[in-house]
């Protein structure tokens, strides 16, 4: 999926959620859980899955892959072993599952809905497009940036049992390990409430053991290997570039500038952050970024890039801490979660101190 990187990694669904009060409509409630509903109950054994004619051989090869990269992720990772993925819904109409995200024109904070066990989270997920443009449009009219991305994946936080998706399976096979691996990382270590540092550490933990996961299982000098060393290069990259982006578009929403002058400016930002996007487009080495030069350019979309990618080279700068080892990091990280903080506020000052 050549769209993969500027997509929803994955979207946070829990049924068990929604028999609470919740901050949003039931109408909302009853459209995640009948979406949720349909994956699961069309779901079958990975094993009964591999045995229908219509799977290709690369679709094959990757259900065979599920349990060496769950094993790997839980022994040599140091991830929660779950029953996700055991399971494949192979329907060929699958629902996409489409996020909406929102946020002021004048600042990069997210618009956030309120569940119970996850707490505050700066998306909502929807089984149908029209569902997610009507709820775009009711934020539109709140004179809000709004923006609806496509998840890749979702993810019940191990409560139950996750399938694999058709467009899952259908994915390359770097997309498809990275992204069980950054699912059972949910399942591992989610911090009520704070999404970027949620996504963010699923992004690092699925890169950086997809790389791992490759090498062993294919070769140091596999193509495949390659491709994880070359996605890891680009994410580096991308972080770097996003963090400059932030920072001028910060500048100018704390500045003293009037609402109108600010929407003024960030504006030039936006043109001139994608003059440079091109000056660097060269040095990627895939085309996992190449979207984001034709992006609809406002806050939401950039929150919605944010969650995943901004704090990359902070979790990179933990795993280094922590001698490379991501088991050292994930409980180094879990040590941290029993405070009452910021993660991502207390990794960098505890990082500044050593």
């Amino acid at each position: 999926m050549a769209n993969r990187s500027l997509r929803s990694g994955s979207v946070i669904v829990l049924a068990a959620s929604l028999l609470l009060f919740s901050g949003c409509g039931l109408s909302y409630l009853f459209h995640a859980v009948a979406g949720e509903y349909q994956l699961l109950n069309g779901a079958v054994p990975v094993g009964e899955a591999m045995k229908n004619p219509s799977l290709s051989q690369s679709e094959r090869a990757h259900l065979a892959l599920v349990g060496r990269i769950k094993e790997f992720g839980v022994t040599e990772l140091g991830l929660k072993k779950t029953s996700s993925y055991q399971t494949v819904n192979l329907e060929p109409h699958q629902p996409t599952i489409y996020v909406v995200c929102a946020c002021p024109k004048d600042r990069l904070h997210p618009v956030t809905w309120w569940f119970p066990v996850v707490g505050n989270m700066p998306y909502l997920g929807f089984f149908d497009l029209e569902s997610a443009r009507l709820e775009k449009q009711k934020l539109v009219e709140k004179d809000l940036d709004a923006f609806i991305g496509v998840a890749d994946a979702y993810s019940t936080l191990g409560w139950f049992k996750d399938p694999l998706t058709r467009n899952l399976i259908e994915a390359s096979t770097l997309d498809f390990v990275e992204t069980i691996l950054h699912e059972m990382t949910h399942a591992t270590l989610y911090v009520k409430g704070q999404g970027e540092f949620n996504e963010g550490l699923a992004v690092l933990v699925a890169k950086e053991g997809a790389l791992l996961f490759m090498e062993k299982t294919f070769g140091p000098s596999d193509p495949l290997t390659e491709q994880a060393r070359k996605s890891i290069h680009d994410e580096r990259l991308f972080s770097s570039f996003l963090a400059s982006l932030v920072d001028e578009l910060n500048h100018v929403y704390q500045s003293p500038l009037s609402y109108q002058e600010k929407l003024a400016e960030r504006e030039k930002v936006f043109a001139s952050s994608l003059e440079r996007f091109k000056l660097i487009e060269s040095q990627f080495q895939t085309e996992r970024f190449a979207p984001f030069e034709h992006a609809p350019m406002n806050n939401a979309f950039l929150i919605s890039v944010m969650i995943y990618h901004r704090p990359y080279l902070l979790f990179e700068q933990a795993l280094h801490r922590c001698g490379n080892s991501i088991k050292d990091m994930l409980q180094w990280l879990k040590n941290m979660a029993q405070e009452d903080g910021n993660m991502l506020v207390m990794m960098k000052e505890r990082l500044e101190r050593t």
